[in-house]
């Protein structure tokens, strides 16, 4: 699945990284937890979260993921989204909650990872 087919599927917004649209994510991970995150071992892996300070992008771009969704319309603030740009991770929004998000993008076929 392509950050765009995500991008689609929970009706989200761009906050940055809309030319990376075309990247391939495997895996999705949902949590406000970035211990829990760091538990999950999957390449090239979307992080959607409710969670928004720079710890989040600084443990997406450990985790090698390519894309941040920022659940129930949360948007972050403008040193986050440099941040992002510097790692070269997309951002986006959705009106969604969490729940819903992650069901609606496991119903369209991207999974989750596997734990450590």
């Amino acid at each position: 699945m392509t950050i765009a087919e995500i991008q689609t599927i929970l009706n989200a917004d761009f906050i940055c990284g809309e030319e990376w649209r075309d990247h391939e994510v495997q895996t999705a991970c949902g949590s406000d937890m970035m211990s829990d995150v760091l538990a999950f071992v999957k390449n090239q892996s979307v992080l959607l979260t409710g969670l928004v300070n720079p710890q989040v992008i600084r443990t997406a771009e450990m985790m090698d993921m390519v894309c941040v969704v920022f659940v129930r319309g949360k948007v972050p603030d403008s040193a986050m989204i440099a941040l992002a740009q510097q790692r070269e991770i997309a951002l986006l929004t959705t009106p969604e909650r969490m729940f819903t998000a992650c069901g609606k993008l496991y119903a369209a076929g991207l999974g989750g990872g596997v734990k450590a």
